[in-house]
């Protein structure tokens, strides 16, 4: 699956703006590509499509894939638990979905070990000082902060203040830090940022903001400094996050955790057991949430498009001709 992501990364990444790209998609659009497995105890594999790029994994792109292949009955169903095993470029996941009347009404999944390399870690973000910040993998890699550390709140109508104190939260990063994976050579640098903060619904234990690059930051030039809000709760950032709370003794094995996104949707995640990936402590999370179908689409490429590859247009997209591929450059 690595050698497969790869290849996308190299080959296929104008199909990839095609899809994800105007006039067929828009910034806040992901899709996972479901492709035969390398694993043969697997059922499927997944290669996710974002706007930054091809990643290894995505839980909510996961969650949605899942329920998608159930529904329209691309797996085999067995009610009320179906169980399946997806093979993914950082490893394999293990879901459980509960199926009511052929429906997936709840998508679990055991994430791929989680791991923190750093925390605390001081950061010197321009345009808001030095702060410190946590560097964890959760799938891929991510640097996270809380929201105050950066003067913003985790409000909905904050998206720009947000979107600007993430990006470059982000792009400060993966200047600074060169992150590999201890097994896995393909993953490295810093995919996405995470804001965290307290809960702000009843019922959720903490509330954060992950940002998709949509175009080149450059730190010398705050204007580049955009994005687009993640609309899910982050199933690889959620278990980014709580890898770092288990070191840091704020989550014990099998206790809840419910992460709600900005859109007021919500992860419920635990850790599963704590395990070691490559000499470092890991744990395995278990996240779990729902996704809905809305519609079947076909998309469209005429000979003679003008735009083969889709188009950006400064209104709604950041800096740059094109999307900047943050990982596989």
């Amino acid at each position: 699956m690595a050698a497969r992501l790869a290849y996308c990364r190299e080959h296929l990444d104008g199909f990839r703006r095609l899809v994800l790209q105007e006039p067929r998609g828009y910034p806040g659009l992901c899709a996972p590509l479901i492709v035969e497995p390398s694993d043969p105890s697997c059922d499927v594999g997944m290669i996710v499509m974002e706007q930054g790029g091809f990643r290894p994994m995505s839980g909510s792109n996961l969650i949605c894939a899942v329920t998608a292949l159930i529904e329209t009955g691309s797996v085999d169903v067995t009610e009320p638990v179906t169980e399946l095993r997806v093979d993914t470029a950082v490893g394999v996941v293990s879901v459980h979905a509960e199926v009511v009347a052929g429906r997936a009404v709840r998508v679990a999944f055991d994430n791929v070990p989680s791991f923190v390399v750093d925390l605390d870690r001081p950061l010197e973000v321009p345009g808001y000082g030095t702060v410190p910040v946590d560097i964890v993998f959760g799938g891929q890699f991510y640097v996270q902060v809380r929201a105050d550390r950066l003067g913003v709140a985790l409000e909905p109508r904050n998206a720009k203040a947000i979107i600007r104190a993430a990006s470059a939260l982000r792009q400060a990063a993966d200047e600074a830090f060169d992150v590999v994976h201890p097994l896995l050579p393909d993953s490295r640098g810093i995919g996405l940022p995470m804001l965290f903060g307290p809960p702000a619904t009843t019922g959720t234990d903490g509330r954060n903001a992950v940002v998709l690059p949509n175009g080149i930051v450059a730190l010398d030039d705050p204007e580049t400094w955009s994005g687009t809000l993640d609309r899910s709760p982050c199933g690889t950032g959620t278990s980014g996050r709580i890898a770092a709370m288990y070191e840091r003794g704020e989550i014990a094995v099998g206790e809840r955790f419910v992460h709600e996104s900005m859109l007021g949707t919500t992860f419920a995640a635990s850790v599963r057991a704590p395990v070691e990936v490559g000499g470092l402590p890991a744990v395995i999370p278990s996240i779990s949430g729902r996704g809905w179908i809305t519609g079947h689409h076909q998309l469209v490429l005429e000979p003679d498009d003008p735009f083969p590859t889709g188009y950006t247009v400064g209104d709604i997209w950041g800096t740059g001709e094109e999307v900047e591929q943050v990982q596989g450059r």
